[in-house]
């Protein structure tokens, strides 16, 4: 099975001027496509050339020999998700379940908003900051790098990429003012409040 790069669900320039389309020129274009080119290189030939890109994740997640494979696949991966996880005139309050799971697990929005925008300030490096359901409760989590909380089990709602070239072109070193600018202007609650099904 040959994995393709996922057309984003908006426009290049749709985010703007929270995300450039010149960021999403290079991230989508030029950084996700080069995992998936990658990714196809190397498992060409091999057993894992048949199997899903979550298949591939968890199947390589441990394996010393395979860790190119699965850092390639988990960053299609996430990289999708991520694209799902914004959308133009997005962020703001969320409502339906998600609203109310938030509240139950967290004590409040703003309690939550806290700790997911710690959470991608405290990565060290680069990698990613998730919203989470963990045991039927919602979790913060980051990851370093290409990991991915389904490699792990656990099921992610949304995530915000924290590696630079996410928003290097538009913010420079100013992660924690792309954090506020996904919270306030980018996330999908109706992609994350599909996932809690």
């Amino acid at each position: 099975m040959t994995i393709m790069l996922p057309d984003l669900p908006y426009k290049k320039d749709a985010l703007e001027p929270h995300i450039s389309s010149r960021t999403l020129d290079f991230h989508h274009g030029k950084h996700h496509n080069a995992y998936v080119t990658n990714l196809n290189k190397l498992i060409e030939g091999t057993e894992l050339a048949s199997e899903t890109l979550e298949d591939i994740i968890k199947k390589t997640v441990n394996d010393a020999t395979n860790a190119g494979v699965f850092n390639n696949a988990a960053q299609v991966w996430n990289h999708t998700f991520y694209w799902q996880s914004m959308k133009p005139d997005g962020g703001g309050l969320p409502t339906g379940d998600i609203a109310e799971k938030i509240d139950t697990d967290f004590g409040s929005y703003d309690n939550f908003i806290e700790q997911l925008k710690n959470a991608g300030l405290t990565q060290f490096g680069s990698g990613w900051a998730w919203l989470v359901i963990k045991n039927g409760k919602l979790e913060i989590m980051k990851t370093s790098n290409a990991d991915t909380p389904i490699a792990h089990g656990v099921k992610p709602l949304l995530t915000v990429d924290v590696w630079e070239h996410a928003y290097y072109l538009d913010y420079q070193n100013r992660r924690g003012d792309y954090l506020d600018v996904f919270l306030k202007n980018l996330i999908n609650w109706e992609f994350a409040d599909s996932h809690l099904v």
